[in-house]
């Protein structure tokens, strides 16, 4: 729960987007409701024919009003404080003085519905494909009837959880010493971070962890990687600046089984998906990794910034052919309004979401959990 309401709280661009565009919908149905509909006038109907007046009784018929025996009218005294409109609210409204809550707005879910919310969700970067299969989802049963926010807010959460539940998995762990860890992805995804966190975990849960430093490119990379080390008491190997990463996979391999380390977790330069010669030596690493264990690396995590919206789609596409990626790690959910790409992520391709960052501390990259993040991202309360 503590999660929760952090991810909540840090996944509000989201989920305000979803909301403004959700209360739009259901704003818009009742203005055409309420809009007059004009109407022909009716026809002229010809006039009935003139016919004599009835003739009024004279003064001399008419009885005179029977005063005789009454008490003269007394003035009515009104309270000073009766308010300007009488309550409203059903029969015991009026009799307490009360008046009703107003009800929550309405909308017709209908297909001009329809065609709003799925507007409204791709601009929330779940896609086209995505939308219509969540809208679908929504209509199924219920065209005709009418809808509150809150209550299309719930019916989206559930399609939403719906598509995520069977990806929400944690990274598995075998028994295979060393189980090594490839982690890849584009550049400034927040891979050297999440390893960091990764390990700095693996660690508390009684893991003994080997980091492998592999962005050789990069010298920033390798002292943040240093400082998550001491920090979580996990050694860094490293290698000088631009040398090969495919050797110093091979070496920490090797040190990784000697010092029967549970876990080898391997760095890698950022990587852009169409840069050829890049993406060619990632595929060298793993290459190399293969001769010294046929079976691994065994994970192959790609780091998926969220802030790239739905270019996402088309890094999984490209690492998943190279690497043979086997779990997602979502990064930075915390600072976009695209968190819907999650979703279409999901849908699209099927892999297993392990893990969800939404800040910089340790604490900030949590398992992930389908229904929170569905009812986070729609702007709904926890139980």
């Amino acid at each position: 729960m503590a999660f929760f309401s952090k991810l909540k709280e840090r996944l509000f661009k989201s989920s305000s987007k979803l909301e403004e565009g959700l209360e739009a919908i259901v704003e818009d149905g009742r203005a055409e409701e309420s809009t007059p509909s004009v109407t022909p006038p009716p026809p002229e109907v010809p006039a009935p024919a003139p016919q004599e007046a009835p003739v009024a009784p004279s003064p001399q018929e008419v009885p005179p009003p029977v005063t005789e025996g009454l008490a003269p009218p007394q003035p009515v005294e009104i309270p000073d404080d009766l308010p300007a409109t009488a309550p409203r609210g059903g029969l015991f409204g009026r009799l307490l003085g009360r008046a009703a809550p107003e009800a929550a707005p309405r909308r017709v879910l209908d297909d001009a519905m329809l065609e709003s919310l799925e507007e409204v969700l791709i601009g929330a970067d779940m896609g086209v494909d995505t939308a219509l299969r969540v809208t679908a989802n929504m209509a199924e049963g219920r065209m005709g009837k009418r809808l509150s926010t809150q209550e299309i807010k719930e019916l989206l959460a559930q399609e939403i959880a719906r598509i995520m539940e069977p990806v929400a998995r944690p990274m598995p762990i075998y028994a295979k010493r060393p189980q090594v860890v490839l982690v890849v992805g584009v550049n400034g995804s927040g891979k050297t971070t999440t390893i960091g966190k990764l390990a700095a975990q693996f660690k508390t849960a009684g893991k003994s962890v080997v980091i492998a430093a592999g962005d050789t490119f990069r010298a920033a990379a390798v002292e943040q990687l240093q400082v998550w080390g001491q920090r979580a008491g996990v050694p860094v190997m490293t290698a000088p600046e631009g040398s090969d990463p495919a050797s110093l996979a091979f070496e920490a391999m090797t040190r990784a089984e000697a010092e029967g380390a549970d876990l080898l977790m391997i760095d890698t330069a950022g990587r852009l998906q169409n840069r050829a010669d890049l993406m060619e030596e990632l595929a060298k690493i793993v290459r190399v990794i293969r001769k010294k264990d046929p079976s691994a690396p065994h994970n192959t995590l790609l780091v998926l910034d969220a802030t790239t919206g739905q270019n996402a789609l088309s890094q999984v596409a490209t690492f998943q052919k190279l690497a043979d990626v086997s779990g997602l790690i979502m990064t930075k959910l915390d600072g976009t309004a695209r968190g819907g790409v999650l979703v279409a992520l999901a849908d699209k391709f099927g892999l297993p979401i392990h893990a969800i960052g939404v800040g910089e501390q340790i604490d900030d990259l949590a398992p992930f959990d389908p229904e929170d993040f569905a009812a986070a991202l729609t702007g709904l309360d926890g139980e």
